[in-house]
């Protein structure tokens, strides 16, 4: 799979994580104190988190996309291709 194991550790997605778990504590306070207009309050700063993050990502601060690359091994001009029977190899030879 990838190489490069750094599981989201960018600023845009601490950002964003940071915008949500503050949202969630604030929820569940106003929750608990029986507060609804301050608890939906809370919902929409939760909501606003992905979308920080997205924000943050277009402009640079996400995680750099890697390009794909196949890691095939070399094959010599002596070796038959994988898919091929050696039984065709030789008759093409």
């Amino acid at each position: 799979m990838a190489a490069h194991h750094d599981h989201g550790h960018t600023p845009a997605a601490w950002t964003g994580v940071i915008i949500a778990f503050v949202g969630f504590c604030a929820g569940g306070v106003f929750m608990v104190a029986a507060q609804p207009v301050p608890f939906w309050g809370s919902m929409g700063v939760i909501l606003l988190a992905p979308l920080v993050g997205g924000i943050m990502k277009m402009m640079g601060l996400g995680r750099k996309e890697e390009p794909q690359v196949r890691n095939a091994p070399a094959r010599t001009a002596e070796q038959p291709p994988a898919d091929q029977p050696q039984g065709e190899a030789a008759a093409h030879a």
